[in-house]
């Protein structure tokens, strides 16, 4: 049996012409730089798939492409933690491909036999905004597991199609890929909190969480006219950080007269700095 699969991969494929399709782990914004650590090429009948993990300011993540014969190209992003999930799924799906290959008979599928919607086993996979199907179907050309990415808030639909009787092929290219780059997982988080801005009188501050081969950091920038400044702060430092801002805090709501100054106004050791009015709301 023939399991190409593919005519049912859907027209999110398209013709590669060095453009990818964008994403939330990719590269699309500017600045935002992107690091490949590692690739792998499988060669899965009549079709060639890249496992490549990448590296952004977001933290690590997967992309599977998928070139058919033609030269069509697809292809879908995954967490890490997503990929380990999918590998997972991957081991499941695949034990039941054989025992469908197991009971049956030897020779091409039997058209009649074949389900109404072409579904043999389904799975659903969700990873924040994100939901990820995994459709073991079954056509005129054979069985192949259909893997769909979409995103809540709208979007293309990106999918793979794998031909079944290279599911364990696939697993194990991921499983390798995962004990490599998992085992520090811990100091590349892959689910960052969003950036954040205020506005205060003419002033725009932005906060920006960013990581990199040293760790996750704190971006403050504060943006004018004309004019721009940032400081960084690792990620060690932000309970300190904090706790010296709540210092100031509390200095500021002590009573008239309480601080050490005349009439009760701040002295020059008492003035808070001036982040202090603008990160207080943002860190706690």
């Amino acid at each position: 049996m023939s399991d190409i699969g593919s005519g049912d991969e859907g027209s999110s494929s398209q013709k590669y012409q060095g453009m990818e399709q964008g994403s939330e782990y990719d590269s699309g914004q500017q600045g935002q730089m992107e690091q490949e650590l590692a690739t792998k090429m499988l060669q899965i009948q009549s079709k060639r798939f890249y496992l490549d993990v990448k590296q952004n300011r977001r933290g690590r993540f997967i992309k599977v492409a998928e070139i058919g014969a033609d030269g069509r190209r697809s292809q879908i992003f995954l967490a890490l933690s997503t990929a380990a999930e999918f590998r997972d799924h991957l081991s499941t799906f695949s034990d039941y491909y054989s025992s469908l290959v197991a009971v049956s008979v030897v020779g091409p599928p039997n058209p009649d036999n074949v389900p109404e919607d072409g579904k043999l086993k389904s799975e659903m996979m969700i990873k924040d905004n994100r939901r990820y199907y995994l459709d073991l179907k079954e056509n005129s050309r054979g069985r192949f597991l259909r893997v769909s990415q979409t995103i809540t808030r709208g979007g293309p639909r990106s999918q793979v199609a794998i031909p079944a009787q290279g599911m364990i092929e696939f697993r194990d290219a991921l499983t390798d890929l995962l004990d490599e780059f998992s085992t520090d997982e811990h100091a590349y988080k892959p689910d960052l909190p969003e950036g954040r801005h205020m506005h205060v009188d003419n002033k725009n501050f932005y906060f920006d969480i960013g990581q990199n081969n040293r760790g996750v950091y704190m971006r403050i920038s504060e943006v004018k006219t004309n004019f721009r400044t940032a400081i960084t702060l690792p990620e060690k430092s932000w309970a300190r950080f904090r706790d010296i801002l709540s210092d100031y805090c509390d200095k500021i709501k002590q009573p008239a007269g309480a601080s050490g100054a005349p009439g009760g106004a701040l002295g020059v050791q008492d003035q808070p700095h001036p982040l202090v009015s603008v990160l207080v709301p943002v860190m706690f």
